[in-house]
């Protein structure tokens, strides 16, 4: 958050009167003829806010003016005045106009999507979204190759019929009294022929066996992949659900901080009038007001943009408006990287798909093989045979064969060699793959633990110092009306409570991202989840809650 201030107003004007130019922490003191410490926190504040950019170079830090940002034109012309009222003034009408576009954003659309819980958003996704919906018809597929793989095991049976037309055919002698007519083996000028065959694969070196295993291997990678697939919209599902409730906390805060600075602002014009405070008093704090009303319109703007992403991902218009009716809260869970890790090698999808890759190239190499092995094949064949159609369907014209067939190979060039070759390499490949996979998964479960670690102690840390901001903030409010301390303490204890606020929220939002990205890797599936799980209280009742114990526990020391 960018606070007006002498140090700042001089920094601005070194880089918007040398635009293209950058300049050192050093070199800025020597212009300004001042020590660095005494600006070089404003430097790096108006760098993280995105005014200045910086590089290092040569073991130097340079910063230069950042020509993107949003109102660098406008901030240009104002520091080039040197007038304080007209910033306050720039930033009044930026914020109007940021309101304006949020509150026309907000009435473009009046259907209204309520959303109770993180179960609610992964139902609908789940419903809605269209990689879930291809891969349901890659499973479709797999389950038609499987029907296909076992078509081979079954006898194939054909219906023939044909005519031919010869223009000479072998003489032969024949009378009514023969059983056959012998045509039937000879042939006839006019050939009709019309019988049923079939055929059965008895042997073919296990390639038919192979390729079912293949098939249904196939199927079961289909379903982890639709797993997989849905694990990640769920897990998108809670970044943009979470990241909802996040933003609506950080608008929370937003909002308290411009009352705070409001409030303040109007007690100093009070104290001014009494003659308690300066002229400088007042103006500083309604630039302050100014200063913290864009912080709330882009929290505003943070909400709109989250819920059209999340609108995005459920399948809904962008327009359509999306209320979530929880607080940002945390559940923690103890830390046991083993089992976390445990649970990741036997549910994880991607592991799962690595081992179901080991099988699928097993099977490949006795698929290849099959190409050493003999070939067996029995057939049968029933017909009817005749020059004249109305004399066929009888015993005369009718005839019958059985038989069975072997092939051998003993050469094919190589052929099979390459195949089997091929198919180990293939072999080792996925044995790599898996170790490879094996090996992520163990970082990953490891920078879960730690991120969950870290975020736990952060916001332990900021709960304790949240009663701390609040009081220090009282304290400097009744100094000041008591003539006794200066505005800027004021200004900044209210920044520093917002701050705090901002950090135990954010540090809530890493942890249960960290919590649902070990979730990820676990395979664990939130719809699956027990619904005994214990969920703490929303941040602002647990946070009360929390300050009452410790205070309880300090009387009792």
């Amino acid at each position: 958050m960018v606070k007006i201030s002498k140090n700042t107003i001089k920094l601005l004007s070194v880089f918007y009167s040398n635009p293209g130019r950058q300049f050192y922490i050093q070199e800025l003191g020597r212009i300004l003829k001042r020590k660095p410490g005494v600006f070089q926190r404003v430097l790096y504040k108006l760098e993280k806010e995105n005014v200045l950019k910086s590089e290092y170079k040569a073991n130097a830090r340079f910063f230069w003016a950042n020509r993107d940002y949003p109102i660098y034109q406008e901030l240009k012309s104002i520091i080039s005045k040197s007038s304080l009222m007209s910033l306050v003034i720039l930033f009044i009408v930026f914020s109007m106009a940021g309101l304006f576009v949020v509150f026309a954003q907000d009435i473009s659309s009046t259907d209204t999507l309520t959303l109770n819980s993180l179960k609610d958003a992964i139902s609908i996704a789940y419903k809605n979204n269209k990689d879930i919906g291809i891969q349901e018809q890659e499973i479709k597929v797999s389950k038609a190759n499987i029907l296909g793989a076992r078509s081979e095991f079954l006898p194939g049976v054909n219906f023939d019929a044909s005519y031919t037309r010869n223009g000479a055919v072998m003489p032969v002698s024949t009378t009514a009294t023969l059983k056959k007519d012998y045509g039937i083996f000879a042939g006839y000028k006019n050939d009709n022929r019309v019988g049923i065959s079939v055929g059965q694969i008895i042997y073919n070196g296990g390639a038919n066996i192979a390729n079912l295993r293949q098939s249904q291997v196939a199927l079961k990678e289909q379903e982890e992949t639709l797993r997989a697939t849905k694990l990640n919209v769920e897990l998108q599902a809670k970044q943009l659900y979470y990241g909802l409730l996040l933003a609506y906390e950080t608008k929370r805060i937003a909002e308290d901080l411009v009352n705070q600075a409001q409030q303040h602002y109007e007690n100093v014009k009070h104290y001014f009038q009494q003659g308690t405070a300066s002229k400088f008093d007042v103006l500083q704090s309604k630039v302050q007001v100014s200063l913290v009303m864009p912080q709330l319109v882009s929290a505003r703007n943070a909400i709109s943009f989250i819920a059209a992403e999340l609108n995005q991902l459920l399948g809904l218009k962008v327009q359509q408006n999306i209320v979530v009716t929880e607080k940002l809260f945390h559940s923690t869970i103890k830390i046991n990287e083993a089992e976390f890790l445990k649970q990741s090698y036997l549910n994880k999808p991607e592991m799962i798909l690595q081992t179901l890759g080991i099988d699928m190239s097993k099977w490949q190499i006795k698929f290849a093989k099959a190409g050493w092995l003999p070939q067996i094949n029995a057939s049968a064949d029933y017909n009817f045979r005749s020059g004249n159609t109305a004399n066929m369907f009888n015993d005369r014209h009718n005839n019958w064969s059985l038989g069975v067939a072997m092939s051998i190979p003993i050469f094919d060039g190589f052929a099979t060699k390459a195949k089997v070759d091929a198919a180990k390499a293939k072999y080792a490949e996925s044995l790599l793959s898996k170790e490879n996979v094996s090996d992520l998964i163990a970082v990953s479960v490891r920078k879960d633990c730690l991120d969950l670690v870290q975020q736990q102690a952060i916001i332990d840390s900021q709960t304790d110092n949240l009663e701390d901001a609040r009081e220090a903030l009282r304290i400097s409010e009744v100094r000041f009306a008591n003539g006794i301390g200066i505005n800027l303490d004021v200004l900044d204890a209210q920044v520093s409570l917002a701050q705090v606020e901002e950090n135990l929220a954010q540090a809530t939002y890493d942890y249960i991202m960290a919590k649902a990205d070990l979730e990820r890797n676990m395979g664990t599936e939130y719809l699956n989840l027990p619904g005994g799980e214990i969920k703490s209280l929303p941040i602002g009742v647990r946070l009360l809650s929390e300050a009452g114990g410790k205070q309880e526990k300090k009387n009792e020391k």
